[in-house]
C-alpha cells in the first residue's frame, strides 16, 4: 500500500530519555487528514525498534541526524508517498526531471 502525503506535524520529546524510545516524531497524513504514518528518530545510544505497520499506520525508525533531510524533503518535494515492503518504511518522491529546481 502506497499513500500520498499531503499534511505533517512534528513533535520533539525533551528530556535525557526523550518519549517511548524516541527523541522526535513526524506524522505523516494521507489524502483523507488520517494517520498514514509515524517517521522516529532515536538518538545515539537509544533503542532503536524496528519498522512495521500496524492498523494501516506505518511506523518507521530513523536516526536523529537525518530528521533534518527528511524536514527538508517534506518542506520541498512534492508529490510524497510513504509505503512499507521487505519490514521498511520508504518515504519516497515521484520521478523528477533533472535540473527541476526548487
Amino acid at each position: 500500500m502506497t499513500i500520498e502525503i499531503k499534511n505533517y506535524h512534528v513533535l520533539f520529546y525533551g528530556s535525557p530519555d526523550g518519549y517511548q524510545t524516541n527523541r522526535a516524531q513526524i506524522s505523516l497524513y494521507g489524502p483523507d487528514g488520517k494517520t498514514a504514518a509515524y517517521v522516529r528518530f532515536n538518538d545515539p545510544g537509544m533503542t532503536f525498534e524496528n519498522d512495521y505497520e500496524s492498523g494501516g499506520i506505518i511506523r518507521m525508525h530513523l536516526p536523529s541526524s537525518m530528521f533534518g533531510n527528511v524536514i527538508d524533503v517534506l518542506r520541498n518535494e512534492k508529490p510524497l508517498y510513504i509505503y512499507f515492503a521487505q519490514g521498511r518504511g520508504f518515504l519516497s518522491t515521484s520521478t523528477e526531471p533533472v535540473g527541476e529546481g526548487e
